[in-house]
């Protein structure tokens, strides 16, 4: 007896583990985090930060398990304290992930996929500057592209590339 109440207890604590990893999956999937901190993974969200704060976005493809060029720009350039105070001021930051081993939810991943066909990523990593405007009808997005760079390897050569894109923008 007392041997069945403890198969009995082992299997109610090994189904109330999976419930909880589920649930924990799932809200995971539904606020997946960047890589960095200050980065938003959500297209949506980073227009509706561009706009209100009429800032102009910069989207990193990256391949952030896998990519040796994408670490090294992140350890020389995105983790520095000078360019979190630049990117805060300057832009929004747009994490688009394309990674090996570890699995974005269907909805991150088309996203990424659709943005990398429209800017025709094809390496990593890629940095775009762009502004965006949407169809109030058809909600779809237009974009305004200012630029484009790759690994850089400091953080003043990336701010002042990234600078010269966003003074396009009232050219343009």
């Amino acid at each position: 007896m007392k041997q069945l109440s403890f198969i009995t207890r082992m299997c109610a604590l090994i189904l109330i583990a999976m419930f909880s990893y589920g649930a924990s999956a799932q809200t995971t999937k539904a606020a997946y985090p960047a890589t960095h901190e200050g980065w938003i993974t959500n297209l949506d969200e980073a227009f509706a930060k561009s706009k209100k704060l009429n800032k102009p976005i910069m989207a990193n493809f990256t391949g952030s398990d896998w990519c040796g060029w994408c670490h090294r720009l992140s350890a020389a350039v995105f983790l520095k304290e000078d360019f979190k105070k630049w990117a805060a001021k300057n832009v929004i930051l747009l994490e688009l992930d394309f990674p090996r081993r570890k699995q974005l939810p269907a909805e991150l991943q088309s996203q990424n996929a659709s943005l990398q066909q429209a800017f025709q990523v094809s390496g990593y990593p890629t940095i775009w500057v762009f502004d965006l405007d949407k169809d109030a009808k058809t909600k779809q997005y237009s974009i305004k592209a200012l630029g484009k760079t790759g690994y850089v390897a400091t953080v003043q050569e990336f701010v002042t590339g990234v600078d010269q894109m966003i003074a396009k923008r009232s050219k343009v």
